[in-house]
């Protein structure tokens, strides 16, 4: 597959930092983050352009911009346009050291829901659109049921990490039109010994209780819902489409009552906007009351692409984090480390005030036989004296 470079928006979107008295705790937001105290910007950032197919002729595209320029459209409704997209396989392999998982899903190509700060905007570039299109023109991948079921057959993927949903929200408004994804889990339902792990926003996920109580008899199955803020004001702003968050708690206390593996992302966590203590500890408390199995969250990561649309946005409703957000991740897509740190321990204290525990002590798979094993052992005839 070829890809199209990844462009950091222009250096002078971002102004040299100024000699400032030093910081005690990075986390000093006092009122930015409350609806009605926003000031004038003093600053506007200037987004840069990115590779546009619609202005490249069509013999030179290549890979998945080539497919994507040739997928029909099937609908278009809520002002999004829904495409299919021919793929040749379903299961992706990852070889990335910064992720627990082998294997990833992603039934859908950009996601409806329209996440301000979504860092996977930078795979729209690969089809030559721009990433302010993530969320309007989705891609849905044909005969996903049919792709994934060849996949399971011919890639090794015995007690392999399988995570769907890393780049786009699997249980996204589509869904309910094209049900790719439950297509998708069709099939692994049908097999043993699979490592799945499925992230969503949406409580669209208990549509499927049924089928994944029937995959999680048979294979290993984790659920993450993705809260950012219990907030359903600061929730709409940031994930325009995207459930509300009592909704989202809700779906992980009916996937626990079901019996099914289930905890609570805080992810990300957006400095100024949803990582103040007591916002925080109500999504914590949140996830202790919905009997969810794990609590997790990371500082936001903004790669390029998703920085020249979350800048503007800033700027617009939350000016006085502009300044803040051009000096902390104009440069890269981090946030200070010391700030990362302060977070991890934020987490860890909620953690243990509430009981909850982490994803990385639940994704330890439990002892499954391989199928072959198990036949052979079914299948020998008893011992005769």
């Amino acid at each position: 597959m070829a890809t199209s470079p990844i462009l950091r928006p222009s250096p002078a979107a971002f102004p040299r930092r100024r000699t400032r008295p030093k910081q005690t705790s990075l986390t000093l937001f006092p009122t930015a983050a409350r609806h009605g105290t926003c000031e004038s910007p003093s600053e506007a950032s200037a987004p840069t352009p990115v590779p546009d197919r619609r202005t490249k002729p069509a013999q030179e595209l290549v890979g998945i911009a080539r497919l994507a320029a040739s997928s029909p459209c099937a609908d278009a409704k809520r002002g999004t346009e829904y495409f299919l997209l021919p793929v040749r396989s379903i299961l992706n392999r990852c070889d990335s050291e910064r992720v627990p998982f082998h294997w990833t899903v992603n039934p859908y190509r950009g996601c409806e829901f329209g996440c301000r700060y979504c860092y996977a905007r930078y795979t729209h570039e690969y089809m030559e659109l721009d990433g302010g299109e993530f969320e309007s023109k989705i891609y849905v991948k044909q005969d996903a049921g049919a792709m994934v079921e060849r996949d399971l057959v011919t890639k090794k993927i015995w007690g392999e990490h399988i995570a769907i949903g890393t780049a786009t929200d699997p249980y996204q408004p589509a869904e309910r039109e094209f049900g790719a994804t439950r297509a998708i889990l069709e099939k692994m339902a049908e097999r043993e010994g699979l490592r799945l792990e499925i992230t969503t926003k949406s409580n669209q996920v208990v549509r499927d209780i049924d089928l994944l109580r029937r995959i999680s008899e048979r294979s290993s199955l984790t659920i993450n819902i993705s809260i950012t803020t219990m907030r359903t004001r600061l929730a709409r702003l940031l994930e325009p489409r995207a459930p509300r968050p009592d909704l989202r708690m809700d779906a992980v206390r009916q996937l626990r009552a079901a019996g099914i593996a289930a905890g609570v992302f805080a992810m990300p966590i957006l400095p100024g906007l949803t990582d103040r203590e007591e916002d925080l500890d109500a999504v914590a408390r949140g996830a202790r009351d919905a009997d969810a199995q794990w609590f997790g969250g990371n500082a936001l990561f903004l790669m390029p692409s998703s920085l020249k649309e979350f800048l503007p946005f800033l700027e617009q409703k939350f000016p006085k984090l502009l300044r803040r957000y051009q000096e902390w991740y104009g440069r890269g897509g981090y946030a200070p480390e010391v700030y990362r740190k302060e977070i991890t321990e934020r987490v860890r204290k909620l953690r243990a005030k509430y009981g909850l525990g982490s994803l990385a002590e639940i994704r330890a798979p439990r002892e499954l036989q391989p199928p072959q094993l198990a036949l052979g052992l079914a299948a020998a005839p008893e011992a005769t004296t």
